[in-house]
């Protein structure tokens, strides 16, 4: 292959049909009429994997600020919007489509500017009407498509560019002598084959962009690449500048929101169920991953104190929150586990969402923490039996949610019973920190879960 339209007809057709057809299907629905409704729910339902990670995104904050509970593809469009839940299939898409073919670390790389450049044009956009929004976050995440397409194949132009870059060659040149091409040209003719649409063409045209929100996605871009060495310095300060031009506001307060929206997408990635792409995102490390490498100590004179604390309260009329505050300190501090959840029933009674999370990385627990109570579900396999346990996660265990640890790595669960039904459950873990809990620690464990049933018991015998 030695030139740009031999590479676009090859992605499209050899290696990633059924992304293109999908993709071209999804973006020729307009939403002018109810049936394209159907249509995009549709395509969307018919594929599971795809659902799954729809339904998962409409219920974070960033599409989803009323935080109203959303269980089906039709009523996140009628709720969320029909160009917000259409961006969420493209992007997820994406993401499954190339991560399920390829795990190179250009891919991820790509990968990951990709969506934080998406984040950041979608969070700037000082026009905040829904089509908008989401016409600039497709626009930034697909503005290197020809670059993600190509590293998602085992090809052997993959390997002799990717042995190129290594040795130092720069970029733009390496690929001319790989590919006779550049992905900027590709990236041009996946748009035309795919149907992308205008507004994405005018991103990845060669001229000046025809409106502010082109500028600001290209921009995005940029900054994207930019902060992958870093916030400061002589190139960023430009590309801050002219986005501050862009959206109205002083390069100070922009320079500031562009490191919460770099948060934001860290957010993003772990919804997606990519912690190795958030892992790459500027801040994303720490905003997901606890600061220290080793498991907090036990502490047995804490734990007796706390419990006497326990007992003390129950002799009185008890409090539920005091109990199950007291019982979350004592697992965190004295059985030694960095990360805590009690979880309860929901208004339905199918499901247990946190009603109290403690520790590091615990944030995105509040809204995606969620267990159904039949045991279904990605994180159904963390509903504890009828006594308190160790969990130890499957070898090949997915990585459901948007926390990159939940199911990966060893916890405490508890279950709290109301008349022989449960009603909700304690989970303990230590995040990155793959120690699995001992005999003393779950013994411990148990003493704060039974302490909290108690209070329940008590409570419904009233």
């Amino acid at each position: 292959m030695n030139s740009t339209q031999a590479w676009v007809n090859y992605l499209s057709k050899v290696e990633l049909p059924v992304l293109a057809n999908t993709l071209r299907r999804i973006n020729e629905l307009a939403d002018s009429t109810s049936s394209t409704v159907h249509q995009l729910a549709d395509v969307i339902l018919n594929d599971a994997q795809l659902t799954s990670q729809v339904l998962r995104l409409s219920n974070t904050v960033f599409y989803n600020q009323t935080r109203t509970q959303v269980g089906t593809v039709s009523r996140a469009i009628t709720l969320i919007g029909f160009d917000a839940v259409k961006s969420m299939a493209i992007s997820s898409l994406i993401v499954d489509t190339l991560l399920a073919r390829s795990d190179r670390s250009h891919l991820l790389q790509c990968l990951a500017r990709a969506l934080h450049a998406a984040v950041q044009a979608r969070c700037l956009l000082p026009k905040r009407n829904e089509q908008a929004l989401e016409e600039v976050f497709i626009g930034a995440l697909l503005m290197n498509i020809g670059e993600l397409a190509f590293w998602s194949c085992d090809t052997e132009q993959a390997d002799e560019l990717e042995l190129l870059l290594q040795g130092g060659e720069p970029a733009v040149a390496a690929q001319k002598k790989v590919l006779k091409t550049t992905f900027v040209e590709i990236t041009r003719g996946l748009v035309d084959a795919w149907s992308l649409g205008p507004f994405i063409k005018d991103v990845v045209s060669a001229g000046q962009p025809n409106s502010k929100a082109s500028s600001l996605v290209r921009h995005s871009v940029e900054m994207a690449r930019l902060s992958e060495k870093g916030w400061r310095g002589a190139e960023m300060d430009r590309v801050l500048d002219a986005l501050a031009g862009e959206v109205g506001e002083s390069t100070a307060t922009v320079r500031d929101q562009v490191r919460i929206n770099a948060g934001e997408a860290s957010k993003i990635a772990n919804s997606l169920g990519i912690p190795q792409v958030a892992a790459l995102l500027p801040d994303g490390r720490e905003a997901t991953k606890p600061q220290t490498s080793a498991a907090p100590p036990t502490d047995p004179a804490l734990e007796l104190q706390i419990l006497r604390e326990l007992s003390h309260s129950l002799t009185n009329k008890p409090d539920i929150n005091e109990v199950c505050q007291l019982v979350i300190n004592g697992i965190q501090k004295a059985v030694g586990m960095r990360r805590v959840a009690l979880l309860m029933a929901d208004r339905s009674g199918n499901k247990l969402i946190p009603r109290k999370v403690a520790g590091p990385g615990t944030d995105s627990w509040r809204e995606a923490f969620v267990v159904a109570r039949d045991g279904t579900g990605e994180l159904g396999v963390l509903l504890p039996q009828k006594v308190c346990g160790i969990y130890q996660p499957a070898r090949q265990a997915g990585t459901p949610g948007s926390d990159p640890w939940l199911c990966q790595v060893p916890a405490l669960t508890g279950p709290l019973l109301a008349n022989g039904r449960l009603v909700g459950m304690f989970y303990a873990d230590n995040a990155d920190i793959n120690a699995v809990p001992d005999a003393t620690q779950l013994i411990s464990f148990s003493h704060f879960v039974q302490h909290a049933q108690l209070c329940i018991t008590l409570l419904s015998s009233h």
